[in-house]
Formats: C-alpha cells, sequence, structure tokens
C-alpha cells in the first residue's frame, strides 16, 4: 500500500497545474516585474529580428516589447517545464506500481501527461482572460517528449555501465 503514496506527487502536481490554469492573465503577468526590477531595453538590438505569429498575434519586441517578448518566452517555457515533470512524476507512480515493461510505462504516462494537457487547456477556457489553445499542448507534448529522452538516457547509462547503480 505505501507504494500507491507515488501517486500523489502527480496529483500534487495536476493541483498546482489546476491552480495556475484557474488565475487571470493579469495575476500571472510578469511583465510589470521584469519592468519595474530589471532594465532589459539593452536586449533590443539582440532580439528585434525576433517575429512570428503565435495563436493569431504577432510575437515580436516592436508589438510586445523586450518585456513582453521575455515574458512570452517565459510562459511557453513553463508549459514546457510543468508537462516534462508531470511526465516524470506519472513515470515514476507507474514505475513503482505496475510491473510493465519500461515502454508501456513511457507510452502511459504521456498518453496520460497530454491527456491532463488538453482537460488544462479546456479548463482555462473558464478563466478570465486566458483561451485555450492547442498550440500550448503541442509545446506540453514536447516537454514530455523531452522527459521521455531524459528517462531513456538514463536507463541506457546504467545499463551500459555509464552511470554507477
Amino acid at each position: 500500500m505505501k507504494k500507491y503514496i507515488y501517486w500523489l506527487l502527480p496529483l500534487l502536481w495536476m493541483g498546482v497545474i489546476f491552480y495556475s490554469s484557474a488565475q487571470p492573465y493579469e495575476e500571472q503577468n510578469i511583465k510589470p516585474f521584469l519592468g519595474n526590477l530589471l532594465n532589459l531595453s539593452f536586449l533590443e538590438p539582440y532580439l528585434d529580428w525576433v517575429s512570428f505569429t503565435y495563436h493569431h498575434s504577432e510575437v515580436s519586441t516592436e508589438v510586445l516589447g523586450v518585456d513582453g517578448l521575455i515574458e512570452f518566452f517565459v510562459r511557453k517555457g513553463a508549459h514546457f517545464g510543468v508537462y516534462f515533470i508531470l511526465l516524470l512524476l506519472f513515470y515514476l507512480a507507474l514505475k513503482k506500481t505496475c510491473r510493465r515493461t519500461m515502454w508501456l510505462l513511457l507510452a502511459l504516462s504521456y498518453m496520460m501527461t497530454i491527456t491532463y494537457a488538453v482537460t488544462d487547456e479546456f479548463h482555462q477556457g473558464f478563466t478570465a482572460n486566458r483561451t485555450p489553445y492547442a498550440g500550448d499542448v503541442v509545446i506540453d507534448g514536447i516537454g514530455a517528449g523531452f522527459a521521455i529522452c531524459i528517462v531513456l538516457l538514463l536507463h541506457w547509462k546504467t545499463k551500459s555501465g555509464g552511470i554507477a547503480k
């Protein structure tokens, strides 16, 4: 029964994600922090070439300013990182509670992670000044995919004797 405590880790992490998704954009906006605490204007010449469209909006220093551009990448990096961690927590819980192949555990972990990412985006549709976007699920999936790569790399290193057991 003690081994099922590992399921608390992904459940708690999912709670953190849910809480974050329930906050309106204004409560998560880090542009005032960036603008008041740090003067990042020196980065503008290095970032002025960045320009692309994301969710029907232009992402560039011209439109968002340096602070807004950095905030954009911090927010998208958070998507990547949060779901990277969630996959690892699902994998750990499954590994500790199920006797299946590593490949099946990774596939299940990925499916659970993506399922939660989709439901999280749906949940954002009910939050003030937040919109669900499939592109964010893609970023979440890339983060989860990188976590799979780390698990495989560690597994390979352990099996090949690169890491002491």
